[in-house]
């Protein structure tokens, strides 16, 4: 990790705005570093706290994200985000808020100019670009391709660096980035990857066969997808949205994005210690339970 001052003494908040705690909590932090000279931008679309904006401040001009949400609202803001070139600090104001830095109701909130002041920590996460029929997608998760409204199961070809590998009899295939790995990854069968190790991970989505095991693959690696030509229809998914329609024999080619998605943090992640906190990581049930 490394320290970064902010320059610019402006942020972007960018909310979970359909959800009456994050609207209130993104009013509370506006106030916040407005009290402290900061000025405050809003993203397009977030209409219901585009009032919090300061006039003449652009959102694309700031030195720092703010999410106020749950985990999805931090996928949907680093899209926008990594883009710029400006990191993201996330607040959960949802249910797990695993890739977020506090939670709601943390007292550092209340304090969060003047620590931004001090600097802030900045850990950096390789992210997944997906491309297809001539359009191109960004994943901080994961990138899925997934049978559409057909029930029998359809084979997916899976090669790597243009070697075949397998044809895949399965609902679809779920590539991952180890920041994604604790995420639909993990609950398909996946490894946890730690965000320190360069390596995309491959699990095939519930395979009709004994002999399908998850992949570990360098983060070099450019990996296709190919949906048989008998499948009616697919879908991509990029972090849980369905961006494309994917009709008989398409490929999708997927590799590392060219732009890291940047984290600011306030002290150090310990990994396996916000494994044992949120996803009560090396817990036993009994203690779990007590």
């Amino acid at each position: 990790m490394t320290k970064l001052a902010i320059a610019r003494k402006t942020i972007t908040l960018y909310a979970d705005t359909n959800r009456e705690t994050p609207r209130m909590l993104a009013a509370e932090i506006a106030a916040s570093f407005r009290e402290h000279g900061y000025g405050i931008a809003t993203w397009k679309g977030q209409d219901p706290i585009a009032h919090l904006a300061t006039a003449g401040v652009r959102a694309d001009e700031t030195a720092l994200f703010v999410t106020i949400g749950g985990d999805g609202t931090l996928l949907r803001a680093a899209r926008v985000a990594t883009e710029l070139d400006v990191p993201l600090l996330g607040i959960n104001a949802g249910r797990l808020g695993f890739l977020t830095e506090l939670d709601a109701g943390d007292p550092r909130i209340a304090h969060l100019p003047q620590l931004i002041d001090e600097g802030v920590l900045v850990e950096e996460r390789i992210a997944l670009e997906a491309e297809c029929n001539g359009r191109t997608f960004f994943a901080l998760n994961d990138v899925v391709v997934r049978k559409g409204d057909v029930s029998r199961i359809v084979p997916f070809g899976l090669r790597l660096e243009g070697e075949h590998i397998a044809d895949i009899p399965a609902d679809g295939i779920c590539i991952a980035t180890p920041t994604g790995s604790t995420a639909y990854f993990l609950s398909a069968g996946g490894s946890i990857i730690s965000p320190r190790v360069d390596a995309f991970g491959i699990v095939p989505l519930l395979p009709h066969t004994l002999f399908s095991r998850p992949l570990i693959v360098p983060a070099t690696s450019r990996i296709e997808i190919g949906c048989d030509s008998e499948v009616a229809h697919a879908h991509l998914e990029c972090d849980g949205d369905v961006l494309a329609e994917l009709g008989p024999n398409t490929t999708v080619s997927v590799r590392r994005h060219p732009k890291r998605v940047r984290f600011a943090r306030l002290t150090t992640l310990r990994f396996f210690e916000r494994l044992e906190q949120k996803m009560r990581w090396g817990v036993s049930i009994k203690a779990a339970g007590r």
